[in-house]
């Protein structure tokens, strides 16, 4: 049903009796709603669908506030010199193919995460994986104390041998947790049933259907005629409506994710840091965040939101829109406004191009609005909505001028990981581009060695200042996330890491 039009929705509405309580008794399946499709099995490609459907697991877990909690490890320890860490398994794991979780298979599998550029086990200094008894050894060449938390990533996530094919490509999804895959239809739909595998508490929903649905509009219909137990993805307009309405429970968290614009520090003209930092002064951000997302608490003052308090800075000073400071530094940096009201240099307009994606629906409406506001300085901006792989794309082949998307710093537990890959030399997709800084590079390869533990603050600080200066990426809005409850169920958290949709923790209403 991705992309289906409103009008289909509402047609399939009216054919659906007499609402969503009509069968409860025989426990219908709980039906589940986001706007993402499932483009590939691999753990490392996958957007981390079956550790949020609670198919799969990692070796560690982690709790709200990010604080690392056994997963498929019961326990982990470093070696006094930081160059080995031993993981106990827990002992009575069994895959849904009804094999045991031995270490071998979680060697494996962990051997094939590291093949995998996008994943950040890629990036540790891996001497080697080893069976340990019944438990798993990684030896390091050198120390990396957040590697516990890289094992919380999705894209570690153990499968069993069976999920792989002779070249170790995934061709099934079988993993440990409560909740086993029935049926798979790329790209829009994943049927789940319990796992009788499962030793610890069964769940009390026993089956789950997720949906794709492309049209936010859609989306929202579907969670209001009672098609839809749990629909994420909402735009700002139907959640605002579904509140005033009253008729729905919202769930909703603060994610450690924070909505940015990229600006390719590379490119003839935004690798001027005063032109980087005249964008940032355009922004109205709290204007945005009340009009558009209905949450003016969602202005991004700085890059990490009051949500990753570790990183977060009080005393900094905001972000704020100074649109006449934006014009001296423009002026500064050679820009003078021409007759057609746009921006020219040496006989070069100021124009870029904006590229983001739909898929996050209220990233094209601050699209939409980060434009006018530079076009009240002169910068003319071409917004181009398409794929969110265009970015990744972009940044490759060097075409990126400016991008919209949200990044959330804590898909691993431990910040520092993210902020190791996203702003190390050379830049990554989602993180820098075109800029470095050697003072910024240094600091974040010390935290991660371990080797300076007695300044984490102080490290921390260095790191949230210079980005804070040079703004490589510029913040413009913190996020929440909601999700639309139907009142068939009761018990939805939502988990402010984005690991886990907590399936298992919901109940039939009574």
């Amino acid at each position: 049903m991705v992309g289906a039009s409103a009008a289909a929705v509402l047609m399939m509405a009216g054919c659906a009796g007499e609402g969503p309580r009509q069968n409860q008794a025989v426990q219908q399946p709980l039906k589940v709603v986001g706007q993402f499709e499932l483009h590939s099995l691999d753990p490392s490609t996958s957007g981390g669908f079956f550790t949020r459907l609670q198919v799969a697991e990692t070796l560690v877990d982690a709790d709200n506030q990010g604080a690392l909690q056994p997963g498929l490890a019961t326990a982990w320890e470093a070696s006094p010199d930081g160059l080995s860490w031993r993981f106990t398994l827990r002992e009575d794991a069994t895959f849904h193919d009804g094999t045991a979780v031995t270490a071998d298979s979680v060697v494996g599998a962990l051997e094939t995460a590291r093949t995998k550029a996008a994943s950040p086990l890629a990036a540790v200094p891996v001497k080697s994986i080893t069976a340990d008894g019944a438990a798993v050894r990684v030896n390091l060449t050198q120390p990396y104390a957040p590697l516990p938390a890289v094992l919380g990533h999705t894209s570690t996530q153990i499968l069993a041998p069976s999920s792989y094919a002779a070249d170790r490509s995934v061709t099934e999804v079988v993993g440990s947790g409560p909740y086993k895959v029935t049926r798979l239809e790329q790209p829009a739909n994943i049927e789940l049933a319990a796992s009788d595998q499962w030793k610890d508490e069964r769940p009390a929903i026993t089956e789950v259907h997720y949906q794709a649905v492309g049209r936010a509009e859609s989306r929202a219909l579907m969670a209001e005629s009672g098609q839809a137990d749990v629909t994420f993805g909402m735009d700002p307009t139907s959640l605002q409506r579904i509140k005033q309405a009253g008729k729905l429970d919202i769930a909703a968290v603060t994610l450690p994710r924070t909505i940015l614009m990229k600006a390719n520090a590379g490119h003839e003209i935004l690798g001027d840091v005063r032109v980087r930092r005249a964008l940032s002064l355009a922004l109205d951000r709290e204007a945005m965040a009340t009009a558009l997302l209905r949450d003016p608490e969602m202005a991004a003052t700085q890059l990490f939101p009051p949500s990753l308090p570790e990183w977060h800075q009080d005393n900094v000073t905001p972000l704020a829109h100074k649109p006449e400071e934006a014009k001296k530094l423009l002026t500064e940096a050679g820009w003078d406004r021409e007759a057609d009201g746009i921006l020219e240099r040496e006989g070069k307009k100021f124009s870029v191009s904006l590229r983001t994606f739909p898929d996050r629906p209220e990233l094209p409406l601050l699209a939409t609005a980060i434009q006018a506001k530079l076009k009240d300085l002169g910068i003319a901006v071409d917004v181009k909505v398409g794929n969110s792989s265009e970015i990744p794309a972009g940044h490759k082949d060097g075409s990126l001028e400016l991008a919209l998307y949200s990044r959330n710093y804590a898909l691993v537990p431990d910040a520092l990981v993210t902020l190791t890959d996203d702003f190390r030399p050379g830049g990554a997709d989602y993180g820098a581009m075109g800029w470095n800084n050697a003072e910024l590079a240094s600091t974040l390869n010390t935290m991660a060695t371990g080797t300076d533990t007695g300044s984490l603050k102080e490290n921390r600080r260095t790191v949230t200042d210079i980005l804070h200066s040079e703004l490589p990426v510029i913040p413009v809005a913190w996020y929440r996330q909601s999700a639309v409850v139907s009142d068939r169920v009761d018990g939805l958290v939502l988990d402010p890491l984005e690991r886990s949709w907590r399936l298992t923790d919901l109940t039939w209403s009574k």
